[in-house]
């Protein structure tokens, strides 16, 4: 199957590793020429090599997406020194150890938002009219299971997740008609190191965590990022032109809704 995205640039939030370093190297194998930003400079430099590997063109620079202040300076910085970007995909995000309504102070609520929704929300309305300029474009949002249906420990996670969701389908319907596609992914429990499931699994006993997966994960296993980012690619290609608005689950049959 052609994708017919070689040449297109993408822009991926936390790419260095886990679903977002997925991700990339998915869309570097299609030929797209990648961007990345993440927190720490090593993990950049590693993201990078392997992206190369590919024969595409790859730019890292270092940004914490929680502060929403430094968006503006990454997007210019990439479009001026890099090229402009075609395909956002809008990775980084984390419950950071967050629990439920009561429990999370304001604060944290607004520091998980800020995270997983306010960061997003900034890229898309800062790029989407220029792809609406250029009569294409793709935006792609990394969500969650629980941005869907009740789960997981984190009000402030949950509802930010759902916040993505619920955004990203009312501006695919606004932009659909100039060529932008903007979709969702919900993944399930995908297992990362350093991420949310391996700590779990490093905080609990070796019964707990196979209680969980033996009641949650139909596969009976842990999920992995490379399906994720396959789907990224899939849904950043032309072949996904008639795909707009949608989330898709990437869960091993973990979540319960039907629709």
């Amino acid at each position: 199957m052609e994708f017919g995205i070689s040449g297109k640039t993408a822009f991926i939030t936390g790419g260095s590793r886990g679903i977002g370093n997925a991700s990339a190297l998915a869309l570097a194998n299609e030929g797209v020429n990648i961007a990345i930003c993440a927190r720490n400079e090593d993990g950049i430099e590693t993201a990078l090599k392997k992206i190369r590997s590919f024969g595409v063109e790859a730019y890292g620079i270092t940004c914490d997406m929680s502060d929403v202040g430094n968006i503006n300076d990454v997007v210019e910085k990439i479009e001026t020194d890099f090229h402009p970007i075609d395909i956002l995909v809008n990775n980084a995000g984390g419950s950071l150890g967050t629990k439920d309504t009561i429990s999370t102070d304001m604060e944290t609520f607004q520091s998980i938002f800020e995270l997983n929704y306010w960061s997003a929300l900034h890229l898309m309305k800062l790029l989407t009219p220029k792809m609406q300029e250029r009569k294409w474009g793709r935006v792609i949002n990394i969500a969650s299971i629980y941005g869907r249906e009740f789960g997981g420990p984190s009000s402030p996670y949950m509802a930010a997740k759902a916040s993505l969701i619920a955004t990203a389908k009312h501006l695919a319907i606004t932009v659909a008609k100039d060529g932008v596609c903007v979709n969702s992914i919900a993944p399930g429990s995908i297992y990362i190191d350093g991420g949310t499931w391996n700590k779990f699994v490093d905080s609990n006993t070796e019964e707990i965590v196979d209680n969980f997966i033996s009641s949650n994960l139909p596969l009976g296993k842990w999920g992995w990022p490379e399906p994720v980012g396959a789907t990224v690619a899939f849904l950043a290609s032309e072949q996904a032109a008639l795909i707009v608005g949608a989330c898709i689950n990437i869960d091993g049959g973990q979540s319960h809704n039907l629709f």
